[in-house]
């Protein structure tokens, strides 16, 4: 640690240290003082909290302009929405007999729902931006590098869960995708000793829909954390470098 911010610890120090430090002369103090984490040395509380702030702005907005578009879910394998695993065999079974197609077109309607519900997560993330105190930046600063998408993920669940529920259901609505389910189920009927079993889709959409924007935001936070070329801001550097 460099000596002017050594000098600035002791000062901050001092007053928790007792009568022990205001007798010890300066070098001593220097040489016993304890060594604070490498995470934000050298920048004081308010910069920290200004750092992180930035940083959640940004990975967030990205993750919901990356989610919240055409083919943001589809195409993209690592959360791309597939079929229930309790109706995998629903699914096995109804490519068997000729309808692979209808159950695509149901896997591409849950997807297209949850790329409509992205953007409802903007203004949920902002509130819980505003919401970080001191503590919770130092926190995910010195955390491993999915520190602040786990704080998202504590703060913002039960909201966007509300928040996702109707967009969902809407454009599942519009592209027909209960009907067409019932319809799947129906022709699983044909299926010899095959039990259809009944699935909240919508439900099951909303879970995915959100587990695949946390894994985004995580992506975006990983990239500031460890890539300088993702610190986009005079702000971000100062604050990931020291770390």
């Amino acid at each position: 640690m460099k000596t002017h911010a050594r000098l600035l610890v002791i000062a901050l120090l001092v007053p928790m240290l007792g009568a022990t430090s205001s007798s010890a002369q300066l070098p001593d103090l220097l040489k016993n003082l304890p060594q604070l984490p490498s995470s934000g040395a050298g920048l004081g509380d308010a910069k920290i909290g200004q750092g992180l702030k930035e940083a959640l702005r940004v990975g967030t907005e990205n993750a919901v302009n990356l989610t919240g578009r055409l083919d943001g879910y589809f195409a993209n394998q690592a959360i791309k929405i597939l079929m229930p695993e309790r109706l995998k065999s629903l699914e096995q079974g109804l490519r068997l007999i000729g309808q692979g197609d209808r159950v695509d077109e149901l896997v591409l309607g849950m997807n297209r729902a949850a790329e409509k519900a992205a953007p409802a997560a903007r203004g949920i993330f902002v509130d819980a931006i505003g919401e970080m105190s001191i503590d919770d930046a130092r926190k995910i600063l010195s955390g491993p590098d999915t520190a602040a998408t786990d704080y998202f993920k504590g703060k913002t669940t039960g909201k966007l869960t509300t928040a996702f529920q109707p967009v969902v259901q809407k454009a599942m609505n519009e592209v027909g995708l209960a009907r067409q389910y019932n319809d799947l189920l129906g022709q699983a009927k044909a299926i010899p000793f095959f039990r259809a079993e009944e699935y909240d889709l919508d439900h099951y959409v909303v879970g995915k829909s959100l587990d695949g924007l946390f894994h985004v935001v995580g992506d975006e936070e990983r990239k500031i954390r460890t890539n300088p070329a993702a610190r986009t801001t005079d702000l971000l550097r100062e604050v990931f470098s020291r770390r």
